[in-house]
């Protein structure tokens, strides 16, 4: 089995990006749902989010889940599971990774620091890094945004929960590797490994020469939203994904409980070498869910409530009493 066989970046995560369209528009929470935009700073960037919860709570504690978004989507995609998931009985926080949707870019000058300083503060002509796709920075913006809901009222903090699905599916269990405080995650049709961009020494020559050019200034990030990659919005930092592979973080969280739900013809990469054996190598309390007669995408269309009542299931049993 190919570890690397991943045809899914020369396809359309189409399925992840209505979200990319719609992010600007007006929302209006459904009846009996709280919905508030609010604001994370993520090394020092702002990202914005969104909460969700009952009304009917009246801002009391409940169990956390903080959402994350894939490849080439936007926060503004996850709002109905979100919605979902708020009607169960939990806070809900999702965001924007920095440079994607309404939040900021972070910022890299276009030339020299000037000399002349007030109190390390200067002027100077930036250019914002948006619309790639770093999966270092995306985890970072989804551990600051677990830093962010400990201070928020309405957070149980010792009941917080992630979800994430395809590229961010393979965040979440990143995340938990890395944060004790997270007590389960859910991750859908996820993928969990990125080392195809050395996965043979064609790939390796170019992800390694284009590291070289962007060290030496020769070579700056791609412009906003390229589609570098078949369809996919956003051109990946491929030196950023050298060793990015959560499928090697699933055992390192034995305090997590976590759910892989997987579709039964997925056709975009091999379940064997992403959420099988995740699964595989996950220590702590864990379920495989092989959702039948589905492909890739199936998850967000004919299967996207029965997904949604799934990961509750799990939520239910893991977060509360």
């Amino acid at each position: 089995m190919n570890r690397f066989r991943f045809a899914w970046l020369a396809v359309a995560l189409f399925a992840l990006s209505p979200a990319f369209a719609i992010g600007q528009r007006a929302f209006t929470p459904p009846e009996g749902i709280a919905f508030k935009r609010v604001t994370i700073t993520s090394e020092g960037t702002r990202m914005v989010g969104e909460t969700f919860s009952l009304l009917s709570h009246g801002g009391k504690k409940r169990p956390t889940i903080v959402m994350c978004h894939g490849w080439g989507g936007t926060a503004a995609g996850l709002r109905r599971d979100a919605v979902v998931f708020a009607r169960g009985g939990y806070f809900v926080v999702t965001f924007d990774y920095r440079g994607w949707g309404a939040s900021d870019a972070r910022v890299v000058l276009v030339g020299p620091a000037p000399k002349e300083k007030q109190e390390g503060a200067f002027t100077a002509q930036v250019r914002e890094v948006r619309g790639v796709v770093d999966p270092i920075d995306q985890t970072t913006d989804l551990l600051n945004t677990v830093h962010w809901v400990h201070g928020e009222a309405q957070c149980d903090a010792d009941k917080i929960g992630l979800w994430g699905s395809s590229y961010s599916g393979g965040h979440v269990v990143y995340a938990a590797a890395r944060d004790q405080r997270i007590k389960a995650t859910v991750s859908q049709v996820a993928a969990f490994d990125s080392r195809w961009v050395i996965a043979n020494e064609q790939a390796r020559q170019a992800t390694f020469a284009k590291a070289t050019q962007r060290a030496r200034g020769e070579a700056g990030y791609p412009k906003p939203f390229a589609r570098e990659l078949g369809n996919l919005i956003g051109a990946p930092i491929r030196e950023r994904m050298i060793n990015y592979a959560p499928v090697e973080d699933a055992g390192k969280a034995p305090n997590c409980a976590m759910l892989f739900v997987i579709a039964e013809n997925e056709e975009l990469f091999d379940n064997a070498d992403h959420g099988i054996l995740a699964h595989k190598r996950a220590r702590g309390p864990k379920k495989l869910i092989v959702v039948e007669g589905i492909q890739h995408y199936g998850i967000y269309r004919e299967k996207r409530a029965h997904a949604q009542q799934l990961a509750l299931a799990w939520y239910d049993e893991h977060l509360k009493p």
